[in-house]
């Protein structure tokens, strides 16, 4: 999800537990765009496992790394953004890869990533991104995540990951790159996206 520290989102902290909770998540992961800062501040705030992250606007399109503790730099290519996410301890996760609108890498996409986002409640076509997401992991030999690529805090849970790992982030992160976790998710539904466009158009 993005927090109110991205510029398109209106999600609180006091959100995040909400429908976390209502959702029956264990934790979340907090991937605003092209900084960290706020992750790691919310990390601090809430009773729930935060996983912070990073979604890059890479030259060649939207890179999302877990476990990352410092901002890594836009407008890199793809191989060398993979490499600084790396170089952190992080994972590198292909978001929304094959997505109208998105920022996706399309044929960008390496062996170098460790996951592929194969469900994203907000990409549009949703099912034309679901397939093809799903053929670039199973190629790519990686493992699929799911994220729900909320803005807006009723649509935190559409999608989620089911890892099989302890509570902590380092277990968490440790399980998706041994491919030990299964995405599961559906599409936002339209009225939830009107709402959501609305509040964002508003804040800005």
């Amino acid at each position: 999800m993005h927090s109110h520290y991205s510029t398109d989102s209106v999600i609180t902290p006091e959100d995040i537990i909400r429908y976390a909770k209502k959702r029956g998540l264990d934790g979340t992961a907090i991937t605003d765009h092209d900084r960290i800062d706020g992750a790691l501040r919310i990390a601090e705030k809430i009773d729930l496992l935060v996983i912070p992250g990073i979604e890059v606007s890479s030259r060649d399109g939207h890179i999302v790394g877990l476990c990352v503790n410092e901002v890594i730099p836009p407008k890199l290519s793809a191989g060398e953004t993979v490499e600084k996410i790396h170089a952190t301890g992080g994972i590198a996760i292909a978001c929304h890869p094959i997505s109208l609108f998105k920022g996706g890498l399309g044929r960008h996409l390496t062996s170098g990533f460790d996951a592929v986002e194969t469900i994203n409640s907000s990409a549009f076509p949703f099912g034309y991104s679901v397939k093809n997401a799903e053929r670039i992991a199973s190629h790519l030999g990686v493992a699929r995540v799911a994220g729900s690529d909320a803005h807006y805090g009723p649509e935190i849970g559409y999608a989620h990951t089911l890892v099989d790992a302890e509570s902590t982030v380092g277990d968490v992160v440790e399980a998706i790159r041994n491919r030990l976790c299964q995405p599961f998710g559906k599409a936002i539904p339209l009225t939830l996206r009107v709402k959501r466009k609305f509040l964002t158009s508003i804040r800005k």
